[in-house]
């Protein structure tokens, strides 16, 4: 019989090394460390989750050996498990933004939109942007579209933007193969595909709530007129390269400046923005063997829908075939993450890059500029993988486990209290999810597979919950919009938490009814 890997885990846990006093205390050195190391000091969340893994050992008792030992083997197979899905959803989204592909999906579903509907249209514009791109990337090629769409439907900015913030925003945390959410299913063991089937299932009613339906209320509340400087090089109806060029050149500096403002999220925030401003403007300034028209609409959807619904297979696959059966057995493979993300990419260079005129060696030099601007997530995932091995070997993830199911708490509940306490405190999505999902790891045998995938998402609800300075996409966000800092925690702080709790609820009614 093949146990559960959760209870592979129990029966792993190490034994505590120190009294329950001592391992609290180290708890608490090791987080409000960590804390004070991104806020105070502006270091990389990288350096600072070394340093804070290392700190929480030390305080334990935990000889140095032990604890770089511990460190090194949760930074390795995290870094294994994550780091290559990490890379192949980079390469895939910066091919659909050179290629043009992400300006036809956006082009195509606004021009057949009418002013009712415009909100619920840039609700899906910024859901399927969002699958495959990180949120700055993805926020760096809409904003020419939130500006042009704004202006001639002559409506508030905020209508329009907030409902493309809140796809972008709802995908960035709950759904994978976002950082985050790959983070939580890696360091939980949670599969993917059943991960992948829930958040989606949550994406689509918080999206409706903190997109269009919150955007009617936002933009009384904030009445921004969208800059006329995006409308000359434009013909009417249509987003051209050379105006989306314009926008991603003027917003990406101002957006950099941001970024390095903010100074709390300097691995995906700032890597991210600096690879955005520079390239991320669907092919507009690529050398040679760039695009030389845009892909198909049709083809463009299919390929970016293509790993969702290879890994969704894998999992209805899973519940509705039995083992042996080669149906299952075919859908397990090309369903696995490694393997459903390859192979789009693989697609993608035939559907996009070739599809849009570009030579091989353009497709080559896409996916090459891919790389760079994730170093420093990849290097912050795989850290968070070895500040959770830290707590699991010197006892305190399983003495807060303890706690936790002595008292009677719901795990999905505390996995996002926890999340949002550290993303309240550091302002970065992604080490909130890491450092929670990390702590809860000791009350995996307490749960089954989708209560894992459940934990997940509680966990990435819980890392958006009200961005504010200490946020790089605070300012990221407040310097597109041209906005006030009070108008902006108006909106976009408000918004993030509306995603943040409407998410927890759906997952706390999900947990009840499955």
């Amino acid at each position: 019989m093949t146990l559960h890997p959760a209870l592979v885990l129990a029966a792993e846990q190490a034994q505590p090394v120190a009294s329950a006093g001592r391992l609290v205390t180290a708890a608490l050195v090791g987080i409000v460390a960590l804390v004070l190391l991104i806020t105070q000091f502006s270091l990389h969340p990288f350096l600072a989750l070394t340093i804070g893994s290392l700190l929480v050992a030390a305080v334990a008792g935990m000889s140095m050996g032990d604890a770089v030992t511990a460190f090194s083997d949760g930074f390795g197979s995290t870094a294994a498990s994550v780091g290559t899905l990490i890379a192949l959803g980079a390469m895939f989204g910066k091919l659909l933004a050179d290629s043009g592909g992400a300006d036809r999906l956006v082009d195509t579903i606004v021009s057949r939109s009418g002013p009712r509907t415009l909100p619920w249209s840039m609700a899906a514009v910024g859901a399927l942007i969002g699958l495959p791109m990180f949120f700055e990337i993805g926020l760096v090629i809409l904003m020419p579209v939130i500006f042009l769409v704004a202006r001639r439907a002559q409506v508030s900015l905020i209508a329009v933007g907030i409902p493309a913030l809140a796809g972008l925003s709802a995908m960035h945390g709950l759904v994978p193969p976002h950082p985050g959410p790959l983070a939580a299913i890696g360091i939980l063991d949670a599969d993917l595909g059943i991960t992948l089937l829930l958040g989606v299932l949550v994406s689509i009613p918080v999206v409706v709530l903190a997109g269009p339906l919150f955007a009617t209320l936002a933009a009384r509340w904030v009445d921004v007129s969208p800059p006329a400087l995006f409308e000359s090089p434009v013909a009417a109806g249509s987003t051209t390269a050379s105006a989306a060029s314009a926008a991603s050149a003027g917003s990406a500096g101002s957006a950099g400046s941001a970024g390095t403002g903010a100074g709390a999220d300097a691995g995906p925030g700032s890597g991210a923005d600096s690879d955005a401003g520079a390239d991320s403007g669907a092919g507009r300034d690529l050398p040679d063997g760039g695009p030389t028209r845009r892909p198909g609409f049709a083809a463009t959807l299919v390929t970016v829908l293509l790993p969702v619904v290879l890994m969704m297979g894998k999992a209805v696959g899973d519940i509705a075939a039995p083992e042996g059966n080669p149906v299952r057995a075919a859908l397990d493979f090309v369903g696995t993450p490694l393997v459903a993300l390859l192979l789009s990419v693989l697609v993608a260079m035939v559907t996009l890059g070739t599809g849009s005129g570009m030579n091989r060696a353009g497709i080559m030099g896409s996916l090459e500029r891919s790389l760079p601007a994730i170093a420093g997530i990849v290097l912050i995932v795989a850290a968070g993988g070895g500040f959770k091995q830290t707590l699991v070997d010197t006892g305190i993830g399983a003495m807060i486990a303890g706690w936790a199911t002595g008292a009677g708490i719901s795990a999905l509940l505390l996995g996002w209290l926890v999340a949002v306490a550290i993303r309240l405190a550091t302002g970065s999505a992604t080490v909130a999810t890491v450092t929670a999902a990390g702590i809860l790891v000791p009350l995996l045998p307490t749960l089954d597979p989708t209560q894992t995938s459940l934990l997940v998402l509680a966990i990435g609800a819980g890392s958006l919950f009200f961005s504010h300075v200490n946020d790089a996409g605070f300012w990221l966000v407040k310097e597109y919009f041209g906005l006030t800092v009070g108008q902006n925690i108006k909106t976009w702080s408000i918004m993030e938490t509306v995603i943040s709790v409407s998410g927890l609820v759906l997952v706390l009614l999900i947990d009840l009814v499955l």
